[in-house]
């Protein structure tokens, strides 16, 4: 690998993924690398987040696929509160969906977790710098997705979150049902609202029924 310009100080990297056999290699991949430090890992995208926002952290390697909070809405997060944190998508890639959904939310670049030392060093430079980075073999299948029409960008919880209200469930039987806070199931709700541009609960089922977000036609 190439070293980092004197002049400049290490990146600060945290590695999120739920498994700790992948955090520990991905560790071990940088750690002959002067010019990247691994500050921190995260097992879900909660923690993530909030390791992530103390403001040591320059780039994130974020697994999609994470309990407690997923990582497109990880990032959708960051986003929000850390915007100058760069995240770098990491994932298997085996039918994965969600490639758009997580260049939508604010990642900076998508890269396939089979990738070398010598490409996940050059690919973590290049997000700390805001350039996009981003897989061949995800490439083609980005692609794809933008030449359909993309529904708007709902993560699997406020689906379910959605879907349950579409039942006529009330946010308190909502958050008992998915095993979440009140609080939770209402910031839920907040998010859909803006993400299909209605203010309230019966304008986000006939929304989402018209998007074709919901399976079945209302009752």
């Amino acid at each position: 690998m190439n070293g980092p310009d004197a002049a400049e100080p290490p990146i600060r990297l945290l590695i999120a993924d739920d498994h700790p056999v992948v955090r520990n290699g991905l560790r071990g991949a940088f750690a002959d690398d002067p010019g990247i430090t691994v500050v921190g890992e995260a097992s879900d995208g909660r923690q993530a987040v909030a390791r992530a926002v103390r403001g040591d952290v320059d780039v994130v390697l974020m697994d999609l696929r994470m309990p407690v909070l997923d990582g497109v809405e990880a990032t959708a997060q960051l986003r929000e509160r850390a915007p100058d944190v760069r995240v770098l998508v990491l994932t298997t890639f085996d039918g994965e969906t969600d490639v758009l959904p997580a260049v939508a939310a604010g990642a900076t670049g998508y890269l396939l977790k089979d990738a070398g030392t010598d490409e996940l060093a050059a690919a973590v430079r290049a997000a700390r710098r805001g350039e996009a980075v981003l897989a061949p073999a995800a490439a083609g299948h980005l692609m794809g997705q933008v030449r359909r029409p993309a529904p708007p960008v709902l993560t699997a919880r406020e689906l379910e979150v959605l879907a349950l209200v579409a039942g006529g469930t009330s946010n308190r039987e909502a958050a008992r049902s998915l095993f979440i806070s009140e609080a939770s199931v209402k910031t839920h709700l907040l998010h859909v609202y803006g993400k299909l541009g209605v203010r309230d609960r019966a304008a986000a089922v006939g929304e989402a029924y018209r998007r074709g977000l919901l399976p079945a036609t209302p009752p």
